[in-house]
């Protein structure tokens, strides 16, 4: 008996219920493990917990925002880089985008969207190799 390929497991941070909702009915029904925290203090902890295959972060959320849930991240050496993020926000200007891609973001999609656009977002982040950790420097 062949053994079953585990599904990936797709974390999402997003505080608002119903778009919460559609993120994991979606992404279930697309074959994905998914885990999910209504706040970003609450992600940070889950993430770090969970290790995902890859997070979607929403920008506005209580506690500790999508940057923040980003920043703590990058700077937590045991995890930075390792876990590919999407930013899924209504905030699209570009400043947004250019801080969710300095803070280590590889995607980022505006609200709303489309499924199609979100599952294949998904997808490419999954097939998206991580991030080389930094080289540690001799002197």
């Amino acid at each position: 008996m062949p053994l079953d390929k585990p599904r990936p497991h797709v974390f999402v941070a997003e505080d608002d219920p119903a778009t919460l909702d559609l993120l994991v009915t979606r992404l279930g029904v697309a074959g994905y493990s998914v885990s999910y925290a209504r706040d970003g203090q609450e992600a940070v902890n889950m993430i770090l917990n969970s290790r995902p295959n890859a997070a979607i972060l929403d920008v506005n959320m209580p506690l500790l925002d999508g940057f923040g849930v980003m920043r703590t991240l990058r700077d937590n050496p045991a995890i930075a880089g390792r876990i590919p993020i999407m930013v899924l926000t209504a905030r699209n200007s570009p400043e947004d985008v250019q801080r969710a891609i300095q803070l280590g973001a590889r995607d980022f999609l505006s609200k709303p969207f489309k499924d199609a656009q979100l599952l294949d977002r998904v997808a490419r982040l999954l097939r998206a190799p991580p991030v080389a950790a930094k080289p540690t420097v001799y002197v």
